[in-house]
């Protein structure tokens, strides 16, 4: 599955870098992604695939290049 794009909302506006569990997989959140998010709160992020060890549960995702005035639409896209 890939996602495209990623709102602060959608990730339930974290406070704090880290690595969070959501439905698409694990995702990993920088302080520099936090500092974008709380000047551009509409900020969109492009979610980009993380190379995991065959033997890890689930998706590993980070966050990518960012629109800071994305277009209105749903919070992201699966294929």
């Amino acid at each position: 599955m890939a996602v495209d794009k990623i709102t602060w909302d959608r990730v339930g506006r974290v406070t704090e870098p880290g690595r969070y569990m959501y439905t698409f997989g694990w995702l990993t959140i920088t302080a520099a992604d936090l500092m974008i998010w709380k000047q551009y709160p509409q900020a969109a992020f492009t979610l980009l695939a993380q190379h995991t060890e065959p033997d890890q549960a689930g998706n590993e995702f980070h966050l990518g290049a960012f629109d800071v005035a994305p277009e209105p639409g749903p919070p992201f896209t699966t294929h």
